[in-house]
């Protein structure tokens, strides 16, 4: 058995090609599909099944897709209620994959109808695709379906991996699909795990929990906010989803981008943080690119905005393109590249100062402005600052210090895109671009 790994770091997430040297499972797909189809290329072998673990909130899934290209067997939990053909499958049901066989075993938590599968080729080591349920050194968060429910299924992602691992031997290889930077994730352990489930016995918050009630209680204190798009995840993977389409967006000519930024559409300038800080055409949002874009965009845009995108390269329109498709935005309103000058030659253009903690200190009684989550506020934080989480700050402008502020977040990537929302209200905005261990420089006390 061969496991080929495809990791979608803008998400946090993995896909997996597993194969016997001639037919292939697919577990876990994310939608641009192309890099699975490629891997079996290039493996020289067929696909032949594709599972999913659950339905995703956090992506859409490119499982359909992948079924119709293929006309591989499509594996869902019987009790989902699926808008689109698939094989049902339940706890204990085996499926033969060439000369793999796959046995189902549904693991509640992360939703209810979760599965795992564990996959074996003639009583050779075992391998677990355990999608959002045992993570490495965690589990899958158990917020997602409501808050009614989340007692309920913290509990049972306790039982689901306890099961799991109790029926499993110590040389299983775990796979799972969330836990890389996703915020399918819950509270991360302080131990390392090398992947396999004997390291994971010992690094496993719901493994090495005292007992169940203190697991349940750590968990649930240990959620924070996630992305706001998330709640169009589930409903959109339920329907079932077409291909994707990553033609290139129409050209956007300044004039026009001029009329979309005065009807109050999200035009978004991809360029690094302090280029846009130094010049942007004003009304812009700057939402660098980077492994983070699609999680902020998806979080704060109001779902179903047109969405046009600048930048200095095509590349970067593509990449930011493919990053959309993956959580259902997936067609921009429209494009401009080749640079400031080039898409806004005449336009009005705003900027607005950078400095770093340090700079800050030189200050006497400067405004500061936290954005970052309520977790990380009670970490430790600037004595006297503003606290207003990054997906807070469109509900709460009017809450922002007046005057001079000047904007913090963990390492300054959520700082500017926040400072971008608050130039583009006409506030008076510096950006602290620098890590927040180094908050100490600013001779602030930090309050614990």
């Amino acid at each position: 058995m061969h496991v080929i790994t495809i990791e979608t770091a803008s998400l946090g997430d993995r896909s997996y090609l597993v194969h016997d040297g001639a037919v292939a499972l697919v577990v876990d797909p994310q939608r641009d599909v192309d890099r699975l189809l490629d891997a079996a290329d290039r493996a020289g072998v067929v696909i032949t099944h594709v599972a999913e673990t659950h339905v995703h909130n956090d992506y859409v899934s490119g499982g359909l897709t992948l079924m119709r290209l293929t006309g591989a067997t499509y594996l869902h939990a019987a009790a989902e209620p699926l808008r689109f053909d698939h094989h049902e499958v339940s706890d204990g049901d085996v499926v033969q994959v060439g000369s793999m066989r796959v046995e189902v075993r549904h693991t509640p938590g992360h939703t209810p109808h979760h599965l795992s599968y564990v996959v074996t080729v003639d009583g050779n080591s075992p391998a677990v695709f355990t999608g959002g349920s045992m993570l490495y050194g965690t589990v899958g968060r158990t917020d997602l379906i409501g808050p009614e429910s989340t007692k309920e299924l913290t509990h049972a992602q306790y039982r689901s991996v306890n099961a799991l691992a109790a029926s499993l031997p110590d040389d299983t290889t775990v796979y799972p699909t969330h836990g890389f930077g996703s915020f399918c994730a819950s509270a991360a352990s302080e131990l390392e795990s090398d992947g396999t489930l004997g390291t994971e016995r010992t690094a496993n918050l719901a493994l090495r929990a005292a007992d169940e009630d203190t697991f349940v209680d750590q968990l649930i204190a240990g959620l924070d906010a996630f992305p706001k798009y998330y709640a169009h995840m589930g409903p959109l993977n339920i329907a079932g989803v077409a291909a994707a389409d990553f033609s290139p967006p129409a050209e956007v000519d300044p004039v026009e981008l001029a009329r979309r930024i005065h009807r109050g559409e999200w035009v978004v300038d991809l360029r690094p943080r302090r280029a846009f800080a130094e010049s942007h055409l004003a009304g812009t949002i700057g939402i660098e690119l980077s492994d983070s874009f699609s999680t902020y965009l998806g979080w704060l845009v109001p779902w179903g905005m047109p969405v046009t995108l600048l930048a200095d390269r095509h590349d970067d329109i593509t990449e930011a393109q493919q990053q959309l498709v993956r959580i259902g935005i997936d067609r921009p309103a429209g494009a401009a590249e080749g640079g400031l000058d080039r898409w806004a030659p005449d336009a009005d253009r705003s900027s607005y100062e950078v400095t770093t903690f340090a700079g800050l200190g030189q200050l006497d009684e400067p405004t500061v402005l936290d954005v970052r989550q309520h977790g990380e506020f009670a970490d430790g934080h600037l004595a006297g600052s503003t606290h207003i989480p990054l997906h807070e700050l469109l509900d709460r402008l009017d809450e922002v210090p007046t005057g001079r502020v000047h904007v913090h977040c963990q390492s300054g990537y959520r700082a500017s895109v926040a400072s971008s929302l608050l130039d583009r209200a006409g506030r008076e905005i510096v950006l602290i671009d620098d890590d927040f261990g180094r908050a100490a420089d600013s001779g602030r006390p930090i309050i614990v």
